[in-house]
């Protein structure tokens, strides 16, 4: 009885997934491109005038938690390059979350930050 829940519970989670399975590898290396990435683009004022946007995007445990975190960051960007630029540049970093995050949130990426 156990195993139908457990199963029924990774078919549901699994469409809450990207579009395809990556592995750990992979997953690893395209997190931390995008941290990597959303840390730049807070430029070195982050250490001062964005320490928590910088602390929990260091921290982030996994892809979605980033996923959500690039509001703060269009924020921050917006705050000393302007709107225009910082939708610019989050729309670049949103790009890279393609097959990383179910497809119904960078579907329309395009239309969004274009």
């Amino acid at each position: 009885m156990r195993w139908k829940s457990s199963s029924f519970m990774n078919g549901v989670g699994s469409l809450f997934r990207g579009a395809f399975p990556l592995n750990q590898t992979q997953s690893i290396k395209s997190i931390n491109e995008i941290r990597q990435a959303m840390l730049a683009e807070l430029g070195d004022a982050a250490d001062k005038r964005f320490a928590l946007i910088q602390l929990r995007i260091t921290y982030a445990d996994d892809i979605d938690d980033l996923w959500y975190l690039r509001g703060d960051v269009m924020a921050a960007v917006a705050s000393f390059a302007g709107e225009a630029i910082a939708k610019e540049r989050i729309g670049q970093i949103s790009e890279m979350f393609v097959g990383l995050v179910p497809s119904s949130l960078t579907g329309k990426l395009g239309q969004r930050y274009r």
